[in-house]
């Protein structure tokens, strides 16, 4: 091989490692940013990752709201009407926040409940989001449950 083949061979070849090495750290920080949906009966079951960031979504339990005097912590429940997941969240919640409210958290777990660190609340109390309506169809089906056994939809 001569002398200008070869140095176009190194050339080539360390573009094509480069491109390599930037396609995987793209993949890798993407991955980290990415933040799936669970429903309880999810993250009950071990489904949701424990040391990372992910979202819960379900609808705020009635009588579960609890508002810490001096403060902006608040705690509540979030049920997909099989399984309870304690919330808590520091902060303004969304004006449109209340009991029966579909409502989707984003956050972590950390000694047994949901740290929150956004909320989020649709205001029409007959809409339930397309991700939570159709993580308590996959909850109703793995608990063989019929369909108008519960109450909610969607519209």
């Amino acid at each position: 091989m001569n002398p200008v083949r070869k140095r176009r061979l190194i050339v080539i070849s360390l573009i094509v490692l480069a491109v390599g090495i930037a396609a995987a750290l793209t993949v890798f920080a993407l991955q980290q940013n990415m933040t799936y949906l669970y429903s309880p009966s999810e993250v009950e079951a071990g489904h949701a990752p424990m040391h990372a960031r992910f979202r819960l979504g379900g609808v705020v339990k009635e009588g579960s709201i609890h508002r810490v005097p001096g403060t902006l912590t608040t705690d509540f429940v979030v049920t997909d009407r099989f399984h309870d997941m304690r919330v808590q969240y520091t902060g303004i919640l969304p004006d449109l926040f209340r009991e029966g409210q579909s409502v989707i958290t984003t956050g972590l777990m950390q000694n047994g409940q949901f740290d929150a660190s956004e909320v989020l609340a649709k205001h029409d109390e007959t809409y339930m989001p397309k991700e939570v309506a159709d993580a308590i169809a996959k909850a109703k089906a793995e608990h063989r449950i019929p369909a108008a056994a519960q109450g909610g939809g969607t519209r």
